[in-house]
């Protein structure tokens, strides 16, 4: 940011001056000629003058108002509209002294007004303030922008912690705290609108098995690919798949009765099987393998979430009693 004289040098003047008449071009450049720091280009054809601005990027502008060919208010017009140029600072050069002109012009924008043809003095000074106060902009802007892409990159950080945080890192499906809250906002929602609920304890048969004889990186990928081929049975977006421990897995089906808990984990047990992952190890088959346990219940006040999951459970380790790769399903 300029904040003295001394601090010219680092932020030169570029004037572009609009003129239809050269004796008026001659004597501005003749005036600001040797002037440190200061860029001069000119215009004669306002015509051309869009693209010339364009490709020189003045950080102030000249502006004769009567020109034959286009008068400076069209000029004022193009500048304004246009988004590499609206910023950029206007000052009106004319003979006109006319207090409708003047004001017309300051309704359209234009920075300042000058009559023709201003002291070398007085003109290098609004030269230079109004350039910097044009630096001073873009350094502001630069520096919003800056802050903006900064706190969009911040956003979308925190956004992906959250989801980590709700997310299993192996298997990339949600964890057990992302189940832990959506069983409890469920478990209210179905006790408000009386509507069966059902949960699902889902446990790898002879997993410890599968990781002594495989070892444990066959094993980290073997849940990986089960989870992922669980998570494909579930089409409705209110069910949820998470992982909750170990080779254990969890699914909640909100609005769904024991047979349609039935159905689901049917559905479960099969694509398991059609994963068709080798375990050489497994007493119950020849590969990977599943076991469910379901509670369901329509919930009420008597009823107590933790031994409803607890209930699960249970059923979870009668399927395991009765030999694995099949359902129990227990109602309260």
């Amino acid at each position: 940011m300029v904040n003295c004289k001394q601090d010219w040098g680092q932020y030169p003047v570029t004037v572009f001056l609009i003129d239809d008449q050269k004796s008026v071009t001659k004597a501005i450049q003749k005036m600001l000629n040797h002037v440190e720091h200061l860029n001069f280009h000119a215009c004669n054809n306002p015509l051309k003058a869009m693209d010339e601005i364009l490709k020189i990027g003045p950080t102030v502008i000249l502006l004769d108002i009567h020109m034959p060919m286009m008068d400076g208010f069209d000029i004022l017009r193009q500048l304004q509209t246009h988004e590499a140029t609206q910023d950029i600072p206007v000052l009106i050069l004319t003979i006109d002294t006319s207090a409708a002109t003047k004001q017309k012009a300051f309704a359209m924008g234009t920075d300042d007004y000058l009559i023709k043809t201003p002291c070398k003095t007085e003109l290098l000074l609004r030269l230079r303030y109004h350039t910097r106060a044009y630096i001073d902009h873009l350094e502001r802007e630069a520096t919003l922008q800056a802050l903006q892409e900064k706190k969009q990159e911040l956003k979308t950080l925190i956004k992906k912690l959250e989801l980590s945080s709700y997310q299993d890192s192996l298997t990339e499906i949600p964890n057990r705290r992302s189940f832990d809250e959506a069983f409890h906002r469920e478990w209210q929602r179905a006790m408000r609108e009386t509507t069966a609920l059902s949960l699902i304890f889902i446990d790898i048969d002879h997993f410890k098995q599968y990781n002594d004889f495989y070892g444990h990186l066959a094993g980290d990928d073997c849940l990986k690919e089960v989870a992922q081929g669980l998570m494909q049975v579930f089409k409705r977006p209110t069910d949820l798949f998470a992982r909750y421990g170990g080779e254990e897995f969890v699914a909640l089906l909100p609005n769904t009765d024991a047979m349609g808990a039935v159905y689901i984990a049917e559905k479960l047990r099969l694509q398991t099987m059609a994963l068709k992952l080798e375990h050489e190890k497994s007493s119950t088959a020849d590969c990977i393998t599943i076991s469910l346990g379901i509670v369901t219940t329509i919930p009420m006040v008597k009823h107590q979430p933790r031994k409803f999951a607890h209930m699960a459970d249970e059923a979870l380790y009668e399927a395991k009693q009765q030999g694995r790769n099949q359902t129990v399903c227990k109602s309260i």
